[in-house]
């Protein structure tokens, strides 16, 4: 693994199970035990109903491209891999997640089939990313 220069995620006691999940390699999002929806990002209480009831579950990773964008000038220095596709995806349970795609730019389609892959990028951050199904 090689020197990661990127920003990288700052867990808090709200988002921590979603990180952990993801170093074990697992999706898991927030569920509202009052109403039922799906929350991401993680947050104390539910956007829909306000209600602290939250449990984490997991998700089976199956998804489609919502929609996306190509990235083709860097933010900063930290981002000079540009291009990358930068996207929404829904899930198959159906919440939407913003993430990358990993893909070529050429080959990413808004209904495109994917699949959750995981970036171990330090021994201590692995980042949620999709790739085609």
């Amino acid at each position: 693994m090689s020197e990661y220069y990127k920003p990288l995620p700052k867990p808090s006691p709200t988002s921590r199970p979603f990180w952990d999940a993801a170093r074990r390699h697992e999706l898991a999002l927030q569920r509202c035990g009052a109403c039922r929806a799906f929350i991401y990002y993680p947050r104390d209480r539910c956007p829909k109903c306000f209600s602290d009831n939250l449990a984490w579950q997991r998700m089976s990773g199956r998804g489609k491209v919502y929609s996306f964008t190509v990235v083709r000038r860097a933010s900063s220095r930290a981002f000079a891999d540009a291009p990358y596709v930068l996207a929404i995806v829904e899930l198959a349970e159906g919440p939407r997640m913003t993430t990358n795609i990993v893909a070529a730019p050429e080959d990413v389609r808004v209904e495109m089939p994917v699949e959750v892959c995981f970036d171990d990028v330090t021994p201590d951050h692995t980042l949620v990313k999709f790739k085609p199904a």
